[in-house]
């Protein structure tokens, strides 16, 4: 894979490796290539539901793999609108395609400036190597 396809350029990066794709107002969130990698197969998530508030650098849910149990901090503030169901009953497409069908949740934000405070590709890309 090479870098454009690890650092996608119409994504915005948090320093914990997470990611969101702003589209308005709303977003979806996922983890970064890099994440997924340092955390090698991923097992379960238990997802998030939808109505829940999440806040910017806090924790809205864990992903499990066969290394460690990790915490996914939402990169922006908003209210869950939709589940990737489809990673909930197969979490190793997380690992396959982490800015695709591995996206975690999509979100109403509450903040849209929030989007300034994040990295874009070339600032995240400087950040992980």
């Amino acid at each position: 894979m090479d870098d454009g396809e690890k650092f996608p350029g119409d994504l915005l990066y948090n320093p914990d490796h997470d990611w969101a794709r702003v589209e308005g107002e709303e977003a979806t969130f996922g983890i970064t290539w890099y994440a997924q990698e340092q955390l090698g197969e991923i097992v379960f998530w238990d997802g998030a539901k939808v109505g829940d508030g999440l806040l910017a650098g806090q924790s809205y849910t864990e992903l499990e793999s066969v290394k460690a149990v990790s915490e996914v901090i939402a990169p922006m503030s908003g209210r869950v609108i939709a589940v990737n169901d489809g990673a909930l009953q197969a979490p190793e497409v997380i690992n396959s395609a982490p800015y695709g069908e591995g996206w975690l949740v999509r979100v109403a934000l509450s903040a849209p400036a929030e989007a300034d405070e994040l990295l874009g590709p070339d600032d995240y890309r400087e950040l992980v190597r």
